[in-house]
């Protein structure tokens, strides 16, 4: 049998963010979305994910989630067969960039927390297409439905994540790096700096696309994964 995929969603998402994935691909494998709101830190986030997730897997990760994906990876390599980063980043931030995200959090805690979900995730950068409404309207509910003590957590984590590039120079296993085109938050120069430092890594840039390639090009990435899950895997 193939292993298992497990995706692990943005901040603020929920499985629904790969329902188009989850669906192309559950016909021939396993598959399994896990939250990544259990937890103030990456590293908390991450063990408590190793003790849920199967022996071994390929770990799809988007933003946030790829970032729980890399702390993974750092821990327990030999848990994972395949990895896949998506819009993601394995940089820490700033003691700027952390600080510029408090006034988001005190306007949630404040009561205005759907306008702080356009804001947060950055929905006014989703591409223009005939679905852009109903990707918009998906984010916002899985937002809504996560709400803003989830925020609140997950930012701290955010905010305290630590630096990865040496974990990704360590990587020995097929690795995808994904980004969309039109991202500009973590733009195509930032993925093409990640995957230069993972041995063996290839890189797909998803055509009219921007964060939320999963929902605004959902075929295109499934062609991505399927490309991924068909590259031989590495002996240990």
């Amino acid at each position: 049998m193939p292993e298992p995929i497990v995706f692990l969603p943005d901040m603020l998402c929920d499985a629904r963010l790969f329902g188009p994935q989850l669906a192309a691909l559950s016909g021939r494998r396993a598959v399994m979305a896990a939250p990544i709101t259990g937890g103030e830190r990456i590293e908390e986030i991450a063990s408590n994910l190793l003790d849920q997730l199967p022996k071994r897997s390929a770990i799809v990760g988007c933003g946030m989630g790829g970032a729980v994906a890399l702390e993974i990876v750092r821990r327990a390599p030999d848990r994972l067969t395949r990895l896949c980063l998506m819009d993601s980043s394995p940089l820490q931030d700033t003691p700027q960039q952390a600080a510029a995200r408090d006034p988001l959090l005190i306007r949630a805690r404040a009561g205005k927390f759907e306008s702080v979900i356009e804001e947060a995730l950055h929905l006014g950068d989703l591409v223009a297409s005939p679905w852009r409404g109903e990707v918009a309207a998906l984010i916002r509910d899985m937002a809504l439905g996560l709400g803003p003590e989830v925020l609140v957590r997950q930012t701290r984590a955010w905010q305290r994540r630590k630096d990865q590039q040496g974990t990704l120079r360590r990587i020995n296993m097929p690795t995808l790096v994904v980004c969309g085109a039109e991202n500009r938050q973590l733009p195509v120069k930032r993925h093409e700096f990640m995957a230069e430092l993972i041995p063996g890594a290839h890189l797909r840039v998803i055509e009219d696309a921007a964060h939320f390639s999963m929902l605004e090009q959902p075929d295109a990435v499934a062609d991505a994964l399927s490309d991924w899950l068909a590259m031989p895997l590495v002996l240990r």
